[in-house]
Parts: C-alpha cells; structure tokens; sequence
C-alpha cells in the first residue's frame, strides 16, 4: 500500500487526548486517525427524510411553545396598558385636587 502524509493543526490538549488515547487502545495515533476518519467517511449522510422526521417531531413542540409566548405577551400587554391608565388617573386626581 503506497502512503501519503496528512498533516493538521490541533491544540495541545487534543493532541494529549490524542496520545493517550492511542496509548491506551495500543495503536498509534496515525492508526486512530486512520481509523476514526475511515468510520466517519462510511457513515452515511443524514437523509433528507430523516431531517424531515426531525422536523415533523420538532415543529408541533415550537408553535405550542410559540402560542403559550404569544398568551403571555397579551396578558402582558394588557397588563401594562391597565397600569398605564391608572397611573394617568391617579396623575389627573393629583392635578384636580387643589
């Protein structure tokens, strides 16, 4: 099997992580990365239907959490706006009384 060199740039603490690891299993780096790279490149992309299944189960979750916000937003809403009246009466009371 004819090689060649690949070479990148990692922290300290990765490549730590990276040796000890090799260590550890009894293989080195290079056949780890070796290895971890060819799994990855195997693994088969996410399908488009399972990000739509993802979405499917996501999307009912955020419009009921969408319309609880908007509730409160309402509630809040109408909260301020009963405060800010009172606040004018208690301001017409305090200039009407002589």
């Amino acid at each position: 099997m004819q090689t060649e060199r690949v070479t990148f740039l990692t922290s300290r603490d990765h490549k730590a992580a990276l040796d000890a690891y090799a260590a550890q299993s009894k293989q080195s780096v290079g056949n780890l990365l070796r290895e971890a790279s060819s799994a990855y490149i195997a693994k088969p992309p996410e399908s488009a239907d399972e990000s739509e299944q993802a979405l499917e189960l996501v999307i009912p979750e955020l419009e009921a959490v969408m319309a609880r916000m908007n509730d409160r937003l309402d509630s809040m809403e109408a909260s301020v706006a009963r405060a800010r009246q009172a606040v004018a009466r208690a301001l017409e009371d305090e200039t009407a009384t002589p």
